[in-house]
């Protein structure tokens, strides 16, 4: 029986150089990226990465896959339509916390009930890094004071609140600091036979600085080797009151597509 060669990380790469800023955890995302696939040991046209606007939502073109960079806040009816048409290809929708909590917020829930399998990968650094720091659907009322950015009363949504709520059936979050455990997050909903959700805390180098980074690496934990996934309670618990939490938060075990 011939075995298949194994695939490398950088055959998923084009010749085009990422233009973030130096430092963006982007960078590691990407990488993350093309590792998973080459783990996954699939051919190039059999992905397709689909996203909207924004710094992050840049990745696909750096990619020797299939890509579709789409309009604002669109990346997930484009990707749910490709899935539908093409349902062989694997298909990866991404973007920043604006792109997916203000103008696309509304796709969420959809993507979610219909339950089609694809993977959606938010970077969220709580900012809007490309149009030059104003305040996100995710940015703490406190960063907004200190920072004097307008709408520093309005309560930040909490993506992995939102998510579960809509009925989500795979719900992961890491970070974008630490390229293995953001691989591992996105073999698993790549792996999960319905709409998967990993939620990627990330930091914009240029508006918010050392400092940032600095508290999050303070912060963020590992969950328990005992934790259950499959406690839809405990998730929603994580969800509500720990938000630095890292790891695979909820899959269902009973889903409709298993």
């Amino acid at each position: 029986m011939t075995q298949t060669q194994a695939r490398k990380p950088m055959e998923y790469r084009n010749e085009m150089s990422p233009v973030w800023c130096a430092g963006c955890g982007d960078y590691g995302v990407l990488k993350s990226f093309t590792r998973a696939f080459a783990k996954l040991n699939l051919k190039n046209e059999e992905i397709a990465i689909i996203s909207g606007i924004g710094c992050s939502s840049r990745l696909p073109g750096y990619c020797n896959t299939y890509g579709f960079n789409t309009v604002h806040g669109r990346a997930l009816p484009i990707a749910t339509g490709l899935k539908t048409a093409r349902p062989d290809l694997t298909v990866v929708a991404c973007g920043g916390d604006g792109d997916a909590f203000a103008i696309g917020g509304g796709h969420i829930p959809h993507a979610v009930r219909r339950n089609i399998n694809i993977t959606y990968f938010v970077m969220d650094n709580s900012i809007y890094g490309l149009t030059k720091g104003q305040a996100s659907p995710t940015t703490s009322t406190a960063f907004k004071e200190k920072k004097e950015l307008i709408g520093a009363d309005e309560i930040p949504i909490n993506p992995l609140l939102f998510v579960l709520a809509a009925g989500a059936g795979f719900v992961a979050r890491t970070q974008a600091g630490d390229m293995q455990h953001m691989t591992e997050m996105l073999l698993q909903a790549i792996r999960y036979p319905g709409f998967s959700f990993v939620h990627c805390l990330s930091v914009c180098v240029t508006y918010q600085g050392k400092e940032f980074q600095e508290d999050l690496e303070k912060r963020i934990h590992l969950l328990p080797e005992n934790y259950d996934v499959s406690d839809e309670d405990a998730a929603f618990q994580i969800a509500r009151k720990d938000p630095w939490a890292l790891g695979v938060i909820y899959r269902r075990q009973n889903d409709s597509n298993l």
